[in-house]
């Protein structure tokens, strides 16, 4: 599970990072509100959670502007303003949930798988023949199951949730190994092979296409 944390405060973000972490989420903080807004549009996370006061945008603001872009990711308000109006104002924003601080790792986490298990739709994806059950875990093309490893599902969900889009290579790196990449890293095109040998070798139609210069989207004509 994809999580953004936006919290301005340091320690409190590593804080809610490492407990994150830990639980199996793959946490990014960031400490800005334009930077969040930025991100949220870029990437497809599964779960935001969101401090009210941070800097250049609020949290308010944020959670108008993220359902404005029909961002539709569970977003959780965590902060220490704890009136009734502020609750209200954050929930009538898009927010799905309010937390107040300090609070327990043990209320924090609940509180996620709470909102995960709400969901917010099929957790089948679907491309062509290609389907992902993201509950199983599994993969199949023209219904044969496909054994891919972690890094391999990793990086065809990303492209399966993004298809007829074109992702760029530092997406693909940023989203799927967490770093920028230089220009010197062929990891992408090794996976990218990879995945192309067991989806599309013997079929009619190649759903991995390769765009020159920018990086690589799924299906699309």
């Amino acid at each position: 599970m994809n999580l953004l944390i936006v919290e301005d405060d340091e320690g409190i973000g590593r804080f809610i990072v490492q407990a994150t972490s830990e639980a199996g989420f793959l946490p990014r903080l960031v400490g800005d509100g334009a930077e969040a807004l930025r991100l949220a549009q870029e990437f497809q996370f599964d779960m935001i959670l969101l401090d009210v006061m941070v800097p250049t945008v609020n949290g308010f603001q944020i959670c108008r502007k993220l359902r404005e872009m029909k961002v539709k990711a569970p977003i959780l308000l965590l902060t220490a303003r704890d009136l009734l109006e502020d609750k209200v104002e954050g929930l009538d924003s898009g927010a799905d949930d309010y937390l107040v601080k300090p609070f327990q790792v043990a209320e924090l986490l609940a509180r996620m798988r709470a909102l995960l298990r709400r969901g917010t739709g099929s957790s089948t994806i679907v491309v062509g023949d290609l389907e992902l059950d993201a509950n199983l875990h599994q993969v199949t093309r023209a219904g044969v199951r496909l054994e891919l490893s972690a890094t391999e599902y990793s990086l065809l969900e990303y492209l399966m949730k993004n298809a007829g889009r074109v992702l760029t290579r530092s997406m693909l790196l940023q989203h799927v190994w967490r770093y920028d990449f230089e220009g010197s890293d062929n990891v992408l095109d090794v996976y990218i092979s990879y995945l192309r040998k067991k989806i599309d070798t013997d079929r009619e139609k190649s759903l991995i296409r390769t765009e020159r210069g920018i990086g690589y989207r799924l299906g699309g004509n």
